[in-house]
């Protein structure tokens, strides 16, 4: 999913690095608890979390400063998960896409069944999370 935001790419990075982004990105439910994190969004850096009843850790493992940063599921309710975050200047605005690579467990036939439903959800999720990046960038 893609959103242009009306604030240099400078102010929507540094957003996605506050140590505060994670829970002011979180929409209410499910409810999303930070249970460890070592600091930052840097290459190597972990998060654990606890997203409803499950537990998710993650791991970053790209990192180019104002330009993009990725997450990987390295334990949590995915067989596969891999997140970039892309930011482009476009004319002093910034363009966020979210790209999200995942696989269901249960195979083939279970990503079939279920993946319009988890789009569904991941759509609601980056609505979200761009109506509140646009609203905390612009109003810089």
């Amino acid at each position: 999913m893609t959103v242009v935001i009306d604030a240099p790419v400078s102010v929507v990075f540094g957003f996605h690095e506050r140590e505060d982004a994670l829970a002011l990105l979180s929409p209410a439910f499910p409810p999303v608890r930070l249970i460890g994190r070592t600091s930052g969004i840097e290459a190597g850096a972990r998060v654990e979390l606890r997203v409803g009843g499950m537990k998710w850790v993650a791991r970053h493992t790209a990192y180019e400063k104002d330009r993009l940063f990725v997450d990987e599921q390295i334990e949590g309710p995915f067989a596969k998960w891999v997140h970039r975050h892309e930011f482009e200047n476009v004319a002093g605005k910034t363009r966020l896409t979210d790209r999200v690579l995942y696989l269901l467990p249960g195979g083939p036939l279970i990503n079939s069944l279920l993946s319009e439903f988890t789009n569904a959800g991941l759509r609601r999720m980056f609505r979200h999370r761009h109506g509140v990046t646009k609203r905390m960038c612009e109003s810089e």
